[in-house]
């Protein structure tokens, strides 16, 4: 297919798409004089647009967005929109912290079997790990007392025990769900590529027999498994772009069957090995994966940005939220949002960490034209 033919295409569905959504609303219509003709070499813009103040139906109308002179304008969702509202002040709002504490760099969170939020901030006056109810109000804090030298990643096993990164003090830790610290993998301070150390971990993940998977990370290019126990089995990846290489493996997570999905992040990719390491297939259409998550059925969802040149430049803020078919890695359905971590709950919520200081709370909820514009004129600026 030529170029020109396949922008010929575009038109075309998205005049179709466009009579979908319109068709039926009493809407005002702007349109080429004639139908497009797929054997023009000039491609013709045929494009309903709604009058102002009316939305555009984005569950019937697909393509990019064209007006009748041509003008190119928003890409739809990937996959389609996901409708969700957020709270961008979860845990801040009110602010229930003691002393007024506030967070620093939000780097990860998760939930645990009670629904409690476990926030994990790069901050000088909060408690590095602060936890909260589901509905924000403060619980308790606690990792004062470790003098981590960066928090990274924070994910919670099956048995509410809490695990955490430090991404430059080249550790993995253990907490009880209360805050005792149970177990240290790594030597603090040193790094390395033996069985002992790390160089940089950014992320862990639980396998179906507890085995443990270390993204490790910013400074090797490796994927480490552990037993339950926290004896190293074995380890795998090095650095490179050929499939089973790594250029930063920034996150990982493990599905039902047992297999490993690690974020490749700097090589935009998401790399899926059996438990034993050995590579079963790539997901190159993802982008620079920030961080996956895969709840118990198996749902993956990702923490992702077009590029890691891009998500450095802007600093994380262009990010996307994309729901992905584990089978054949078809993005389901995409929204916008900034983020570095990304968390699911049974009840369908989506918690993201944000370096932009905050933690994001997304559920299932969608405003019509009219509820949109009474909030708008109800709450306070």
């Amino acid at each position: 297919m030529t170029a020109s033919s396949s922008l010929r295409l575009v038109y075309l569905t998205l005049a179709a798409g466009f009579t979908a959504a319109c068709s039926g609303d009493g809407m005002d219509t702007q349109s080429a004089s004639a139908a497009p003709d797929a054997t023009a070499e000039t491609p013709v813009a045929q494009v309903l647009k709604p009058p102002p103040g009316i939305d555009v139906d984005r569950s019937t109308a697909v393509g990019q967005v064209i007006d009748s002179q041509g003008r190119l304008g928003w890409y739809p969702h990937e996959g389609g929109l996901m409708r969700y509202r957020v709270n961008i002040r979860f845990g801040m709002e009110p602010n229930t912290m003691p002393d007024q504490w506030h967070f620093g760099r939000v780097s990860a969170v998760a939930t645990d079997s009670n629904g409690d939020v476990f926030v994990f901030h790069r901050g000088d006056v909060a408690d590095p790990i602060v936890v909260f109810d589901s509905d924000g109000r403060y619980l308790r804090s606690f990792g004062r007392d470790i003098d981590f030298a960066n928090e990274h990643g924070l994910r919670i096993d099956r048995y509410d025990n809490v695990w955490v990164t430090d991404n430059r003090d080249h550790t993995v830790m253990k907490f009880s769900n209360d805050g005792e610290l149970l177990m240290t993998l790594g030597i603090e301070g040193q790094a390395g590529t033996t069985d002992e150390t790390f160089d940089r971990p950014a992320d862990i993940a639980f396998g179906p027999n507890d085995e443990l998977y270390v993204a490790d990370g910013y400074g090797n290019s490796r994927v480490v498994k552990y037993d339950a126990d926290g004896n190293f089995v074995k380890a795998w990846g090095t650095p490179g772009s050929a499939p089973g290489e790594f250029d930063l493996v920034h996150s990982v997570a493990v599905d039902s069957q047992g297999n490993v999905y690690a974020s490749d992040r700097e090589n935009n990719r998401i790399q899926i090995f059996d438990s034993e390491g050995n590579l079963l297939r790539i997901w190159n259409h993802l982008g620079a994966t920030q961080n996956i998550f895969i709840t118990p059925e198996d749902d993956v969802w990702v923490m992702t940005h077009r590029d890691n040149v891009e998500n450095i430049t802007y600093d994380t803020l262009a990010g996307r939220i994309m729901r992905v078919d584990i089978d054949t890695g078809e993005i389901l359905g995409a929204m916008e949002s900034p983020g570095h971590w990304i968390d699911v709950t049974p009840a369908g919520e989506i918690f993201i960490g944000s370096l932009t200081g905050n933690v994001f709370r997304w559920y299932e909820d969608w405003l019509d034209t009219e509820e949109a514009a009474q909030v708008e004129r109800t709450e306070e600026p």
